[in-house]
């Protein structure tokens, strides 16, 4: 779409000449001597940019980049000034104006300025554009058991605030779509949500990455970088995998968490940033504290708020909804509008060891695969078709408290011999062991007796 061009000056002739040269450019361009007029322009055309003089009789070019800014909060003003009124150019950027130009100009420098302000209005639409999508896409936790239940509203409840989060769970159970979700839930919505993956960089350079670098810092460092937490101020930034970090990264971090402030690597000046901490692990992080590859202070630093993510087989009921939530995302690419509820039952059956993420790929697959319009058995990963009795994975939910190993196997003794009506023999089979070891264990806690 050409770009619209308005210009507002007293002055008819330099609104003609301006015009011209606009239009010479490409742009479609909108005059006025007004500044009413303008104003009624801007809101009835929209205009790309406007070019506005700050001097002018009928209303104070001030006052007419204020209501302009009012009605379109995002639209570039560029100030024409008189070399008189150059403090009065900067205080009219301090309250938006895009740049200024001081009269008589240069005219290949005014389109210079026009052209690099539509560059970045256009980039900054591209970046709404894609936040949003973003947001659409992975700020959305799909569920409706009471596990996943759970976990939406603790992220309703942390987000409103400022405090750090712990997110644990397995990999592809969802840690950066839970951490997008309250990041956009926040505060802070309207500002960066940074990423990083620790375990993706050597030591070195993740330093960089999350702090910055000085130019001339090490080799190859030919400019200053800004580093993720400088480019995350006002806004979130997700550690994902804190656990493969560094014992020394680690006390670093530990001092930003502390005083949200650090140097970047090289450098001598402290910058101070204003920014929200996610972190997010698959590990269990008390393990990794008594085995010394963690630091216990960094953890309590981190553990504000914990949000632990269930793996998809404690949460089954949710295979259905996820697996047709990204059907829907894949449907405008492979035009595949179904599960057939056989192959729906294969997919509830699975045990997932790799999550949602896991789902998802086979979900994309399947719909490759398929040459009509629904999935069907034969188009899922042939280790859905036939899950052997010896693969299916118990699952066990362990309490913080810990438990009694005795108890454990006193509990599916006992569940063996109910299951098998009281026959010994077939308890035994059922815990795969022989029936003397059966009653070994059955009479050592009182569950028979001899």
């Amino acid at each position: 779409m050409v770009p619209t061009i308005l210009i507002i000056d007293d002055e008819q002739h330099l609104c003609w000449a301006l015009e011209r040269a606009m239009q010479q450019e490409g742009y479609h361009v909108l005059s006025t001597t007004s500044p009413s007029k303008g104003l009624e322009l801007i809101r009835e055309e929209q205009p790309s940019l406007v070019i506005l003089d700050l001097k002018m009789p009928e209303m104070d070019g001030m006052d007419v980049l204020r209501k302009a800014r009012e009605m379109q909060p995002k639209i570039p003003v560029v100030i024409l000034t008189a070399h008189g009124t150059i403090e009065t150019a900067i205080e009219a950027m301090k309250i938006g104006a895009a740049d200024y130009i001081t009269k008589p100009f240069d005219l290949d420098e005014l389109k210079m300025v026009i052209k690099q302000n539509l560059v970045i209005t256009q980039l900054a639409t591209e970046v709404s554009f894609l936040r949003s999508e973003l947001t659409k896409r992975y700020s959305k936790l799909v569920g409706k058991s009471p596990a996943i239940q759970e976990v939406v509203k603790l992220i309703d409840r942390v987000a409103a605030s400022d405090a750090t989060v712990l997110i644990t769970g397995e990999s592809g159970t969802g840690k950066e779509v839970a951490a997008v979700a309250i990041h956009q839930n926040s505060p802070r919505r309207d500002g960066p949500f940074i990423a990083i993956n620790c375990a993706a960089l050597p030591e070195h350079l993740l330093e960089s990455e999350l702090f910055g670098h000085e130019k001339g810092a090490f080799t190859g460092a030919t400019a200053r970088k800004l580093g993720r937490f400088e480019l995350a101020d006002r806004g979130t930034i997700f550690l994902d995998e804190i656990t493969e970090m560094s014992l020394s990264m680690q006390a670093k971090l530990l001092r930003v968490l502390q005083e949200m402030s650090f140097e970047r690597v090289g450098g001598t000046e402290t910058i101070h940033v204003d920014v929200r901490i996610i972190a997010a692990t698959n590990r269990n992080l008390t393990e990794a504290i008594e085995k010394g590859i963690f630091r216990e202070d960094l953890y309590y630093r981190l553990n504000v708020f914990q949000i632990h993510l269930p793996p998809l087989r404690e949460r089954k009921e949710d295979i259905p909804l996820l697996a047709n939530h990204f059907l829907e995302r894949f449907r405008p690419k492979y035009l595949v509008n179904k599960i057939s509820p056989a192959a729906m039952e294969l997919l509830c059956s699975y045990h997932w060891p790799g999550n949602i993420r896991e789902l998802q790929n086979v979900i994309e697959r399947a719909a490759i695969i398929c040459q009509g319009n629904e999935i069907l058995p034969e188009h899922l990963p042939k280790e859905l078709l036939h899950t052997p009795p010896n693969e299916k994975e118990l699952v066990i939910h362990f309490p913080d408290e810990g438990i009694s190993l005795e108890q454990v196997e006193k509990e599916l003794i006992i569940k063996a011999l109910q299951k098998s009506g009281g026959n010994q023999t077939r308890a035994a089979q059922l815990l795969g062991i022989t029936r003397s070891a059966l009653l070994y264990r059955a009479q050592k806690y009182g569950i028979i007796t001899s």
